[in-house]
């Protein structure tokens, strides 16, 4: 497994810097979250009767990171990354993932979409054949809040599993 390398964003960076600082740190904070534990710790419901798992989260994130600037944003052919019976993007588990698996899949998400956020502008739209008309700015801002908020459930997760607290 690589190293996790969190970088504090800048503080006095333009609007690119600022938003693609913050958001690398928060991604790598969700990576710091996963590792350290075991395959059943990041599996299991430390939180009853919630059924989210820290795995199941870092799950949802590079489903949300693929859909915002792969597919909506970008408007790649791409797989979707989420099943017709659950259109709205769950936590989803399945008998084949591991902690290595999820964390791999979440970089490759992450790294295709800075290559993305690296070839626009900030003022560019959405190219989705849905006709979705959000700048890249937004999809920015919108997937800075979803990981952040999603960090706070990572937090209360890896608290109640093993002790572990901290950014």
């Amino acid at each position: 497994m690589p190293e996790i390398t969190r970088i504090r964003p800048p503080e006095d960076a333009d609007e690119r810097g600022t938003f693609t600082g913050l958001l690398d740190f928060l991604r790598a904070t969700v990576e710091l979250k996963l590792t350290g534990l075991t395959e059943q710790q990041a599996f299991a419901r430390p939180v009853e009767p919630s059924a989210l798992t820290p795995a199941g989260i870092v799950k949802h994130l590079t489903a949300v990171e693929r859909f915002w600037f792969a597919i909506d944003f970008a408007g790649l052919d791409l797989e979707w990354p989420w099943t017709e019976d659950d259109p709205h993007g769950g936590f989803p588990i399945t008998p084949d993932d591991t902690v290595d698996s999820i964390l791999t899949a979440y970089r490759a998400e992450c790294a295709r979409a800075r290559e993305i956020v690296a070839a626009a502008s900030l003022d560019d739209r959405a190219r989705s054949p849905e006709g979705l008309n959000f700048t890249l700015r937004y999809a920015i801002a919108h997937i800075i809040e979803e990981t952040a908020r999603h960090l706070g459930h990572l937090d209360l997760l890896r608290e109640s599993t093993d002790g572990e607290v901290g950014e």
